[in-house]
């Protein structure tokens, strides 16, 4: 480090630090929440979450990767595992014979449907609950300055105007 660094502000370090303790505490509550109401880690929900919301409950391997933000083999490896629990199938692609893709089973359906409500409930309770609604809107331009920069190609989310409801 040279003495040409921007230093954090003391304001700027709290803000960061806070930022910093959510990041780890979060994703924790989550997987607990997850686990007791449906024995999945918030990954494994995240991978149904994306089929259940894909065209005909299907996606590449590949886009699947991008949306969880996940490597191929670490993906190939979750989905193993819920296809083992009869939540998911992998096939052949039928538009491309090299690709695979992963299909949202009846049960993994029922699942994500029953699970739903206790992870936004989860989400309220920890996060959307302990703010104002102005808190609220700030927070949603604070991650899209974020996500602007950690995921310019938008991978893991829609565009968030695309959620507007």
């Amino acid at each position: 480090m040279t003495s040409e660094t921007p230093w954090l502000t003391p304001a700027e370090l709290r803000a960061w630090l806070g930022l910093v303790a959510v990041a780890e505490l979060l994703p924790a509550q989550l997987d607990s929440q997850l686990q007791r109401d449906a024995g999945l880690t918030h990954f494994e929900y995240q991978v149904l979450a994306m089929l259940s919301e894909a065209e005909d409950r299907t996606l590449r391997m590949s886009a699947l990767a991008r949306r969880t933000n996940a490597t191929l083999p670490r993906l190939s490896h979750v989905v193993r595992r819920l296809e083992e629990r009869g939540l998911v199938e992998r096939a052949p692609c039928a538009t491309d014979r090299r690709a695979t893709e992963a299909h949202l089973t009846p049960a993994g359906w029922d699942l994500v449907v029953r699970t739903a409500p206790g992870h936004v409930a989860t989400a309220r309770a920890l996060v959307v609950d302990a703010l104002t609604p102005e808190q609220v809107s700030q927070l949603e331009e604070l991650s899209r300055a974020m996500l602007h920069r950690l995921d310019p190609e938008g991978r893991l989310a829609p565009p968030l105007d695309e959620l507007a409801g």
